[in-house]
């Protein structure tokens, strides 16, 4: 069988956002949807058996609702549900292992585009095997496309880009794969920026003085873009591919190409540090600021 989309689900705002859209994946994957609840047993607890049955009630209650939501609204998944014991980032980081894809919810903050991501979710990216995506709260079907022709949200219109955030000083295979599969069952175009910063006078050699001005590095980093993006182009012909090279922070290209995306995907170096696994800054800062849902992909 087929490894499903997995989805955390608790009765929230956020959580609910995420089961909506990972139902949408797990139809244009063709694979299971599978809603799971984690809950805490805590064997200290006084009256610990009432407790327990009082949790696996709520726990169904909210399992319930959303697969009846997905049922009206994604007809064509295929659910399957789970009560898991936690703690949740240790119960989620076990689910994310056993998907084809983790789907996790965010809040929204109001005002301003962006995610306020929690603990356990933020513990989750930092260390899943698998790719996770964080989707905030109050996302719908109709934001994932363009507008129609009278400016109103639509599933009938194209899907607005896949935006693709890439380090030609390490490109990533499962990065860049992840991110062409995604434009291709959304038939999107795939929007690849990468984002080079001047190097500092003190760290050239001698031969490289000349290469300091920013046209000519822009077109060597153009062309190496290019070259990386071949073999990719190759094997997904039908995926219409945008490339972006500008001068900047990394974290500041990306926040500004995602405005107007379906989705945001960047990688995450999957090697644990003598500090603890981390997301690293790029990838910190989408989650923490792009509004559409965000795909953070592992990496060796």
């Amino acid at each position: 069988m087929l490894p499903p989309v997995i989805t955390g689900v608790d009765g929230s705002a956020e959580s609910q956002a995420a089961a909506d859209w990972a139902a949408r994946e797990a139809v244009r994957r063709d694979r299971p949807l599978k809603l799971v609840h984690v809950w805490n047993w805590h064997p200290r607890q006084e009256d610990g058996e009432i407790a327990t049955a009082a949790q696996r009630h709520l726990a169904r209650r909210a399992l319930r609702e959303a697969e009846d939501r997905i049922r009206r609204t994604c007809p064509a998944a295929r659910i399957e549900d789970e009560q898991v014991e936690g703690p949740a980032s240790a119960a989620l980081l076990k689910a994310a292992d056993q998907s084809d894809l983790l789907v996790l919810g965010s809040r929204g903050l109001s005002g301003f585009t962006g995610f306020l991501v929690g603990s356990v979710a933020l513990g989750v990216v930092a260390r899943a095997a698998r790719p996770v995506v964080l989707v905030r709260a109050g996302e719908e079907a109709a934001d994932e496309h363009l507008p129609d022709a009278r400016g109103d949200g639509s599933i009938r219109t194209r899907y607005r880009d896949v935006v693709l955030g890439i380090d030609l000083a390490d490109p990533c295979d499962e990065v860049i794969q992840f991110a062409f599969e995604e434009a291709r069952l959304r038939g999107a175009r795939l929007k690849v920026v990468h984002a080079w910063q001047q190097p500092s006078p003190i760290g050239l050699g001698p031969g490289d003085l000349g290469l300091v001005g920013s046209p000519e590095r822009a077109e060597e980093w153009h062309g190496f873009l290019t070259a990386v993006l071949q073999v990719w182009r190759d094997k997904y012909p039908g995926v219409e591919v945008a490339e972006t090279v500008t001068e900047g922070r990394p974290q500041s290209a990306l926040l500004r190409a995602a405005s107007g995306a379906s989705l945001l995907v960047v990688g995450r170096r999957s090697t644990d540090r003598p500090a603890g696994p981390r997301i690293g800054p790029v990838a910190h800062a989408a989650i923490h600021h792009v509004g559409c849902p965000v795909a953070v992909v592992p990496h060796d």
